[in-house]
């Protein structure tokens, strides 16, 4: 059989409305257009494969032998496009948008400023950020589930890239209550005199802390309490007596407003890197180019910020 021409999308959900809501009149409400317009498309639907689709049967109207099989391919060919038009619509809001992922103390410190700016700068384009451990963002960028991340060590994945961001240092910190306040350098052999607040084992403050202490003969140190924030641990400081080792960026502004005093330990420098990562799988994102050259040319993102 020679079809007239390919049968029309809106014809079929004409013919799949009349049947699964029993008429013309009850089709044309779904459809929100007239009778006659739905009649006319039953109507293109027989022009189009030369054989009626439906007829009256008893006064009621229902599929013919050829309708019933027409019938279910438009059933099929509906389902596919709404199922097409979802995928579609995923694809365009994933084009606007950038799944963002931060250790909580990047977080604390970058994060609010570095929306807000994305924000000004970008308004066409949507951030889903969160923060978290970097062994579980390295995990997501790996699988895709995340787009872009900020990181205080690079992962070693071959499905994620990194570049440099900024560099950092670990320094010792205490506030104006402890004895060490305004004093000058100490060694390394005071170490395990003091008594510390830190960040939680697992953080990456912590891993690269630990590490090099545990490099020049300190494996312990006085820990008196863990605490999940910079934030809180600063705050803690500066009311308390406890010192605590805590990345430039989050305490240099205590330090230069005095509510910090910046303890120099002979012998310890605690360098590190900060990175930027991100997935293999989404490396031409728009989004994604964007934020990273907010990231590199922002003059403000530097340690004193």
């Amino acid at each position: 059989m020679e079809y007239k021409n390919l049968p029309d999308l809106k014809g079929l959900a004409a013919l799949k409305a009349t049947v699964e809501l029993g008429g013309v009149e009850q089709a044309a409400n779904k459809l929100h257009i007239g009778q006659p317009a739905v009649t006319k498309r039953l109507r293109a639907l027989d022009y189009c494969y030369g054989i009626p689709m439906m007829q009256l049967k008893n006064r009621r109207l229902g599929l013919t032998a050829a309708g019933e099989r027409v019938y279910a391919y438009a059933r099929l060919v509906l389902d596919h496009q709404s199922l097409l038009i979802d995928d579609l619509d995923t694809l365009r809001v994933g084009q606007n948008r950038l799944r963002l992922e931060v250790t909580p103390a990047i977080g604390e410190h970058f994060l609010p400023r570095l929306l807000l700016q994305f924000a000004d700068a970008h308004p066409e384009y949507r951030i889903e950020s969160r923060m978290d451990y970097s062994r579980h963002i390295q995990t997501r960028l790996a699988t895709g589930l995340a787009d872009l991340a900020l990181l205080e060590r690079a992962p070693d994945h071959p499905d994620i890239l990194v570049q440099k961001w900024l560099e950092d240092e670990l320094l010792m910190v205490c506030g104006p209550n402890h004895s060490l306040w305004g004093t000058g350098m100490i060694s390394v052999t005071d170490l395990p005199k003091l008594n510390y607040v830190l960040r939680e084992h697992n953080s990456s403050i912590r891993i690269t802390m630990d590490k090099t202490l545990n490099d020049i003969g300190i494996p312990q140190i006085p820990i008196a309490m863990e605490v999940g924030s910079t934030g809180s641990i600063v705050e803690m400081l500066q009311h308390g007596k406890h010192v605590s080792i805590l990345p430039n960026f989050a305490v240099q502004e205590a330090i230069l407003s005095g509510t910090l005093f910046h303890i120099k330990v002979q012998g310890l420098r605690i360098k590190r890197t900060l990175w930027i990562a991100h997935s293999r799988s989404n490396l031409n994102s728009p989004v994604a180019e964007a934020f990273i050259e907010l990231l590199l040319d922002n003059n403000k993102l530097d340690h004193t910020a």
